[in-house]
């Protein structure tokens, strides 16, 4: 039996990033992890592999459309699937193993297997239980599905299985027009299979700011994506390598099928806190079976606090992060905070979608004045020459004292450029204080400064 300060209970963004820091401030730390690498959903079937594929296929795409144009004249490569695949394990295996050398500088024991808390203040993996000052659910989500779907991770797939498809498919169908499926579905768009995308509400990705859907949803139809918005998925059904997918349109009521070789179901995902003994314990949950806690982190249990996607909010790595840390600072006896009106939100197409802070929407339901500032990046000199002159800048401010209230980009880099925003938005900057500071020729980030500018007298290069 082993002691410790705090133990987390899963080894994703949330739970290794808390596990260092709280071993930064002196604290005693496990993590306990039970797949045969760290880094959790993200790392090992998430986030980074689906960022090597998104790579890898818009190279595929500059070199089919654009590289004869600049001179660059030679055979379109051809695709090596197998090789894909490979160059995004290598990438997943880089990543785990950097966060294994983590904590072995930080002193962070890695507990191998699987965690149950059989009361407060112990956590047992396999025979051996252990105490701890403080416990830390960090057990990440898993994919949710819908009635009527079965999924055997080769012909109906979650994400998880998309990243480890045998082969191509020529067809696919996407359910749900979320970040996943049209990450995903872009790249299997780009290896050249026919994309079909089935969403149940009337427009792409949910919570956008309405005006970047539309923008959004119209790139990808010229990607070759299909869309079919308003349909009530009823039930998949497979035979003979092939599944057919059966849905209603919610105008009519009418009913329709398509089939294709792989479906994708991208309906989102939900807490994963199988096997814990959260309800023996008495830990209260959500009628969406998150976890309860207070601004501390704390759930209802003495010594149990829960993070990242186990608890409300959204489902992003990074906000998990955040609240690794802050739990961590809490627990060493600081003062942990996490601004949540100032979390990013990314789609990593291409053109890459950001977010951040308030929409149009959201603004108008509070009935709040505001102005925005927008600027196209047609209008920037360094786009235009990197063929990534597709989307626009729209930052939204106070209309009286031009605070900026939250920012949408489409376009290049625009998972990079967010942050500028971010970083005025944590201090509470106007939009004028962008629009006065100097930033580089010719870089993307001009239009950000456009858009900036378009909240007062006016873009200068529109």
């Amino acid at each position: 039996m082993s002691s410790y300060d705090v133990i987390f209970i899963g080894s994703g963004p949330g739970g290794y990033v808390g596990a260092i820091r709280a071993a930064q401030l002196g604290l005693k730390v496990a993590c306990v992890e039970g797949r045969a690498t760290l880094g959790g959903t993200c790392l090992n079937v998430g986030c980074i592999p689906s960022k090597a594929l998104l790579h890898a296929t818009h190279m595929l795409h500059e070199a089919e459309h654009n590289f004869a144009g600049m001179g660059l004249k030679a055979k379109a490569p051809t695709v090596d699937w197998k090789q894909m695949l490979t160059y995004k394990d290598e990438t997943i295996a880089q990543n785990t193993g950097g966060i294994e050398f983590l904590f072995k500088k930080n002193k962070v024991d890695w507990i191998k297997g699987w965690a149950t808390i059989p009361e407060a203040g112990k956590v047992k993996v396999g025979d051996d239980v252990h105490d701890a000052k403080h416990v830390v659910i960090a057990t990440g989500s898993q994919a949710a599905s819908l009635p009527g779907i079965e999924v055997d991770e080769k012909i109906v797939v979650t994400s998880t299985g998309a990243l480890e498809l045998g082969k191509i498919p020529k067809t696919m169908v996407v359910i749900g027009a979320g970040v996943i499926g049209l990450e995903l579905g872009s790249v299997f768009a780009r290896l050249g299979a026919e994309v079909n995308v089935i969403e149940y509400l009337d427009a792409i990705t949910p919570g956008m700011d309405a005006e970047v859907a539309r923008q959004f949803q119209k790139v990808l139809t010229k990607q070759g994506l299909k869309f079919t918005l308003g349909a009530a998925v009823q039930g998949v059904s497979v035979k003979g390598g092939k599944a057919t997918v059966t849905f209603k349109l919610r105008k009519d009521d009418s009913e329709h099928e398509m089939t294709a070789d792989t479906v994708l179901v991208a309906t989102g995902r939900k807490p994963y806190t199988d096997g814990l003994g959260l309800a023996d314990l008495g830990v209260e949950l959500t009628e969406r079976g998150q976890i309860k806690t207070n601004g501390s982190f704390a759930t209802n249990v003495a010594g149990i606090y829960a993070i990242g996607d186990t608890i409300t909010g959204p489902m992003l790595a990074h906000k998990a992060e955040d609240e690794g840390m802050a739990v961590a600072e809490i627990l060493a006896g600081q003062h942990g905070h996490v601004n949540y009106g100032v979390i990013p939100g990314v789609i990593y197409t291409h053109p890459e979608v950001a977010n951040v802070g308030e929409t149009e929407e959201s603004l108008k339901a509070a009935g709040r004045a505001y102005k925005v500032g927008k600027f196209p990046f047609m209008g920037n000199a360094r786009a235009k020459a990197n063929h990534a002159a597709e989307g626009f800048v729209k930052i939204l401010a106070d209309k009286e004292t031009d605070r900026i209230l939250g920012a949408h980009i489409i376009g290049p880099m625009a998972g990079d450029l967010i942050h500028e925003i971010c970083v005025a938005m944590e201090f509470g900057a106007a939009a004028e204080d962008l629009a006065r500071t100097c930033h580089a020729h010719p870089t993307y980030s001009e239009a950000v400064r456009e858009a900036a500018l378009a909240c007062g007298d006016g873009a200068i290069h529109a």
